[in-house]
């Protein structure tokens, strides 16, 4: 039975009797009135779904009635219904944000169409987005039993972020709970798939190899750079691409987006080997050789990724690119944006320009840290709702804007993902073992072979050989690797943290977005 409640507002209630019949016959509950005064009124004291009220009445117009409704309370659909079509009613009444109109005379099925329309869309909405998804799941299990290879895996990890995204408008928490299998699946198949390519990858040059974070620059930097038009490369640092898809609809509204793709990020899926690697063109065990000096291992004191501009000005050099007039900046701290903020007009001399933004990273170890943002970022659907609101108040969104008229190419992208950890494994290893919870490399460490990625040499996953004996092991999944010394301790407190440096789609498969100026 239909319960919705109806207010009608004319002057002319007489004509209406039938009308208002036939909706009630459909089980709305209908309330006449025959001025806008009453109806206010009623509003203010009354429960009210929909409002369809007249424009021309004697006493306050529809229009005038429209505004004080909306100042009750500004969620309520309102449909008008007019004689009159004159553009300029349309306008002032769209502004006022009704949500439907009709022009009179209206018969009482326009009426019902508009109803159900307002009143349906959301239930009819989260149907079709059901069985949308139960239509295209089974087309997504064939594709992950298909063996696919890494453009097939940028494919279908696209798709799942779609579905992720369309769920918001479906209520079946039975379909989430199948979706979210579902890409539980992916990822046990994607880390099977790195396990069998990934040495490959780095250490055959002939290899069938997706662009990844060592050569990002060279393949979808470089090409676009163009000494007439300044290009700005601003690097959010862990930004997944259903984090990007979150905030796309906001730099949608000043550049117009041409290039949308995914890269893989190396291993470890962590800022000082894959950011290190984007800037200098290079996998590590080839920055170390180059820069023994500026290279630091997990272990080894000091900062780990204070030589990018470096690293990148040594690029430039071996592509043949020293005539490119670059700048570097690097905002870590609120006083950082604002600089940048000031300054941005000053970089549009550059030829390049690039940008490390390191909010979001912050975001996600702050998530394992503070209650609060535990709260308020508890799952995906929260993480990327809190991405979209930092990205739409923040001084790099400000930045921007103060270039989006002016002719630029604009390329954001990231160094690795992230991922929702909750299955913990035993680690032991010795006191120089790293702390990373996604991997660690040391001497003697002793695991379970079926929770990580090993490689005992370093050098087949294109990374330094930090010690004689060291070797690498990457967690696979949601894994996150845990010390036995107070294990369980441990294990609680990063249950459920988003965590970077392992295996997974998320930590992988990233954005590298190319957008313009719309003028």
């Amino acid at each position: 039975m239909n319960h919705t409640k109806i207010l009608w507002v004319d002057d002319e209630m007489e004509s209406l009797k039938s009308q208002i019949l036939f909706l009630q016959h459909k089980g709305y509950e209908v309330t006449p009135m025959s001025n806008g005064f009453d109806a206010v009124d009623f509003v203010r004291t009354h429960p009210t779904d929909v409002v369809l009220l007249d424009e021309s009445m004697p006493g306050i117009s529809g229009l005038e009635t429209l505004q004080k409704i909306k100042e009750i309370n500004s969620q309520i659909p309102i449909v008008l219904i007019t004689k009159n079509e004159t553009e300029n009613l349309m306008n002032e009444a769209i502004g006022s944000q009704i949500t439907d109109y009709l022009i009179k005379p209206v018969n009482p099925n326009q009426v019902w169409l508009s109803l159900k329309k307002i009143i349906d869309n959301r239930r009819l909405v989260a149907e079709k987005t059901t069985i949308a998804y139960q239509q295209q799941f089974r087309e997504l299990f064939m594709a992950l039993n298909d063996n696919p290879d890494y453009r097939g895996w940028m494919d279908l990890y696209r798709k799942l972020v779609y579905w992720e995204l369309e769920m918001k408008k479906s209520d079946s928490p039975e379909m989430q709970e199948v979706l979210l299998t579902q890409k539980n699946e992916a990822n046990t198949e994607f880390y099977k798939f790195i396990a069998k390519n990934y040495s490959e990858w780095m250490t055959n040059p002939a290899a069938e190899a997706p662009i990844m974070s060592h050569n990002l620059m060279k393949f979808k930097v470089f090409p676009h750079v163009d000494k007439e038009v300044p290009t700005f490369f601003v690097l959010i640092d862990n930004l997944r691409f259903d984090q990007w898809k979150a905030i796309q609809p906001i730099f949608a509204e000043s550049f117009r987006i041409q290039e949308e793709e995914t890269f893989y990020s190396i291993l470890p899926t962590a800022t000082q080997y894959s950011r290190n690697a984007i800037f200098a063109g290079m996998l590590p065990i080839d920055i170390e050789k180059h820069f023994p000096t500026e290279w630091k291992n997990d272990d080894e004191e000091g900062g780990k990724n204070l030589f990018e501009a470096t690293f990148f000005q040594a690029q430039l050099k071996k592509l043949r690119k020293e005539d490119l007039k670059f700048s570097y900046t690097k905002v870590t701290n609120h006083q950082d944006a604002q600089k940048l903020v000031e300054n941005m007009h000053n970089l549009l001399s550059n030829d390049i320009n690039i940008i490390v933004y390191n909010f979001v990273d912050m975001l996600s170890h702050a998530r394992t840290e503070m209650e609060v943002l535990k709260e308020l970022a508890a799952d995906e659907v929260s993480y990327r709702s809190l991405t979209a609101s930092w990205f739409e108040h923040s001084p790099l969104h400000q930045a921007l804007k103060k270039i989006a008229d002016k002719k630029i190419t604009l390329i954001l992208s990231t160094d690795h993902g992230s991922v929702r950890v909750n299955s913990p494994s035993k680690v032991i290893g010795d006191k120089q073992t790293t702390t990373n919870l996604r991997y660690k490399h040391g001497r003697n460490l002793n695991y379970d072979p079926k929770d990580v990625l090993a490689f005992r040499d370093p050098k087949q996953a294109g990374l330094p050989v930090p010690n004689v004996n060291s070797s690498f092991i990457f967690a696979r999944q949601d894994g996150y690797l845990c010390y036995p010394n107070n294990y369980n301790q441990f294990a609680n407190y990063y249950r459920n943290t988003f965590q970077h440096g392992g295996i997974s789609l998320e930590e992988m498969i990233i954005p590298v977005i190319r957008m313009v100026s719309k003028t």
